[in-house]
């Protein structure tokens, strides 16, 4: 089996520990960054998102010592200049329309195009990328991942607050962020020039002007051999991250081992996924999944579990079995979205949602 590196991009929110809102003051934190990590900090559109990622990692416990070192060295940035970090796919309470957008001439273009919808776009994300031999490959590989899409974004689910309110979702980011061109879960593609094709007739056409203007909920990256998902909110706890990371890596090479023995998964259509995908942000674990081969309703937590045993052949070659355990937690203490609620409901208060994020953010670093 092939090594299927991987590379983890963490999307923060930097809080003004007094009013516990989001601040625009990402650039202190940035700048200071650069002495430390180099390029592995960065801004994104909004002032108040900083974004850390991995360099390539090997396997799943040197991610593990990079997410968790980036995360505490964030932390660390922000206490300098007075600011707190948190972690989760959108703030309980913050006003978009209060937040300023970072001087950048592609910001700059992206607001010109989609106006309100770029403007209005605070939410946060965790994206992982798994490298892969070739771009057919990888083609082959993303069709398949499509289904099990839903299943991943339901453990990653940590958004049920927008301005203020309780919105009815576990994954109120992914409603934000449909308002965008080109999201969701992308179509089926034949191969990889077929794929690059219609890459080339976006930017032909003044669609786009390259390929990172393709936002789904997984890709086959422009520029580097990569799988990058794109679905998931972002996970209150480090642990969070690098277990759904680490299924994401074993749902790869379970999929090119199916491939290598000549055995294929069954493919569905976009428009049957996007079912699930719809159930995941509106129940998180606590909704039912539909099981198209059974064609019958199963509940989310089944469903994973079975993706857990679907994996499970690889896990020990991937020497990832710790980390995918966690999941097993997951299920039981619920997910971010699950945790911020049950806060709620105790206080009453959005506030101390914030502060309870906050918390978990730096929990076991």
């Amino acid at each position: 089996m092939p090594q299927f590196t991987l590379g983890i991009e963490e999307e923060f929110q930097t809080i003004d520990p007094e009013t516990r809102d989001l601040r625009s003051h990402m650039s202190e934190i940035v700048e200071g960054g650069k002495v430390v990590l180099q390029e592995q900090v960065k801004a994104e559109m909004h002032q108040s998102v900083v974004e850390v990622g991995t360099t390539i990692c090997h396997n799943i416990t040197e991610a593990r010592a990079q997410v968790t070192h980036l995360r505490r060295m964030v932390i660390e940035l922000a206490d300098k200049v007075g600011l707190k970090i948190a972690a989760a796919g959108t703030h309980p309470f913050s006003r978009w329309q209060e937040q300023l957008i970072t001087p950048d001439a592609r910001y700059d273009k992206i607001v010109e195009e989609l106006q309100e919808a770029a403007r209005s776009n605070l939410v946060f994300g965790m994206h992982v990328h798994i490298g892969l031999e070739n771009r057919d490959l990888g083609v082959y590989v993303m069709n398949t991942l499509r289904y099990f899409l839903p299943h991943l974004f339901a453990l990653s689910t940590n958004s049920p607050f927008w301005e203020g309110r309780e919105t009815g979702y576990k994954s109120f980011r992914t409603k934000v962020f449909e308002r965008f061109p080109r999201t969701g879960i992308p179509e089926h593609f034949g191969s990889a020039s077929e794929y690059d094709e219609y890459i080339a007739l976006l930017v032909k056409t003044g669609c786009i002007d390259n390929g990172k203007k393709i936002w789904w909920d997984l890709r086959l990256h422009p520029f580097f051999d990569t799988i990058e998902y794109r679905i998931c909110d972002m996970p209150l706890r480090t642990d969070e991250t690098v277990a759904i990371a680490a299924v994401m890596q074993a749902l790869v090479a379970k999929i090119y081992k199916l491939k290598s023995q000549n055995l294929n998964f069954r493919l569905y259509r976009k428009v049957l996924i996007n079912e699930n995908k719809w159930r995941a942000a509106r129940y998180g674990l606590d909704g039912k999944m539909i099981d198209f081969g059974k064609e019958t309703e199963v509940p989310t937590r089944e469903l994973i579990l079975e993706l857990l045993d679907f994996i499970d052949d690889v896990v020990d070659e991937l020497g990832s079995r710790h980390e995918i355990e966690y999941v097993h937690k997951i299920l039981e203490m619920g997910t971010g979205a699950d945790r911020q609620l049950q806060v709620f409901r105790e206080t009453n208060d959005l506030k101390k949602v914030v502060d309870f994020i906050v918390a978990e953010t730096s929990h076991g670093l």
